[in-house]
């Protein structure tokens, strides 16, 4: 048996050696003529698997260890008999993580306070809800628009998005790219979902580039129909609009997703899954040896600062997305780079709070946020 794995797949290596040939390719080299006689791909979004790449190979079987599966033809891999599976949900949590960095730091850029703002939610899945949950420790007031599951569940804790476009200081976006359909969300903020934004929102994109069609945000942000654009995910990347980029108020090389948690877990998903699949026996496999935070205990003193700002110091301990917005802006002709090498990031899980001064209250809403007490 011959798999071949994308070689920036972390913690991979040795897991499929004892049982098929494996080769590491970087991702855009993963050819037609490359897989032609191999049995399986452990893939990332930068591999199209489709027609071009698949029709004539003996491929069996496609893992991708992302959330994001439109990489995969999933139309033509069911017609040629290939199964598939993606990673649901895997780094849904470092991309909270992100979002709550980002909310913390474009406030103190600012001079306001994130509790009492509104933020829309668009997009309900497992990473929607972890910002939800989230932006409501911020104090924040939070409307959800997920029309598929409105639909499935006839639930009242949706919104319209024209109540968002009315309502929202802020909007997020977590959806998945539907070229078209009822749930179409290519270009859903356009020029004319952005003039209709009543409180000149910020807007912030950690899903799809292509969610955002980079001319209309260009032109709302110069104009002011926008107050501020956050963007991970671009149109066209590697080859990102770089005037957008100027206007942005921090613009990253789609990272977001890009902790060690997050990525461990993509890799646990598909290496598990070749192994059900080839029935290999190593159906409970775990990655070996991630890397510990720098500094993985945060002291904090209530006695200080107050709520907001003791929750803001605790989250931009873990990350700060102004590093992330530096090195893309000095270096955009990098972007893939700035991926393939992107340096240790660990979630909330995996630091401990050292408290002074603070009330339970407080620390609950710590715990909340995924941060372990250190007990004194």
């Amino acid at each position: 048996m011959k798999i071949i794995i994308d070689d920036k797949i972390p913690y991979i290596k040795g897991a499929l050696e004892p049982y098929a040939e494996v080769v590491y390719l970087p991702g855009n080299l993963t050819t037609r003529d490359v897989v032609k006689d191999a049995d399986a791909l452990v893939t990332r979004t930068r591999t199209n698997c489709d027609r071009g790449v698949l029709e004539g190979s003996r491929v069996k079987f496609v893992a991708t260890a992302t959330i994001g599966f439109d990489h995969i033809d999933t139309d033509y891999c069911r017609n040629a008999r290939i199964e598939w599976t993606n990673a649901p949900g895997c780094n849904a949590e470092s991309v909270n993580q992100y979002i709550a960095s980002a909310l913390c730091s474009y406030s103190i850029r600012k001079g306001f306070a994130l509790r009492g703002k509104t933020i829309g939610i668009v997009g309900v899945g497992q990473v929607g809800s972890r910002v939800a949950k989230t932006c409501e420790i911020l104090g924040m007031k939070v409307l959800l628009n997920d029309p598929p599951r409105q639909r499935k569940e006839r639930s009242s804790e949706f919104v319209s998005l024209e109540t968002i476009r009315e309502q929202a200081d802020i909007i997020s976006f977590h959806v998945p790219l539907n070229m078209e359909g009822i749930d179409r969300t290519y270009h859903m903020a356009d020029e004319t979902f952005l003039r209709a934004l009543k409180k000149h929102a910020l807007i912030i994109n950690t899903c799809r580039g292509e969610v955002f069609e980079s001319t209309a945000v260009y032109s709302a942000r110069r104009s002011g129909a926008i107050s501020g654009v956050i963007i991970d995910c671009w149109e066209n990347e590697p080859e990102l609009d770089l005037e957008l980029l100027k206007l942005a108020d921090f613009g990253t090389s789609h990272i977001a997703g890009y902790s060690r948690d997050g990525k461990a877990n993509g890799t646990t998903v598909s290496v598990r899954a070749i192994s059900r699949f080839f029935g290999l026996g190593i159906d409970t496999w775990q990655p070996p040896g991630i890397e510990s935070p720098v500094n993985p205990v945060i002291e904090l003193d209530g006695s200080k600062h107050n709520l907001d700002v003791l929750l803001a110091d605790a989250i931009l301990s873990t990350y700060k997305i102004e590093n992330d917005d530096r090195a893309l802006r000095n270096s955009p002709q990098f972007f893939e780079q700035l991926r393939g090498d992107y340096p240790v990031r660990r979630e909330f899980g995996s630091y401990s709070i050292r408290a002074g001064n603070i009330d339970p209250e407080m620390m609950g809403k710590l715990i909340k946020l995924g941060f372990k007490e250190l007990k004194v």
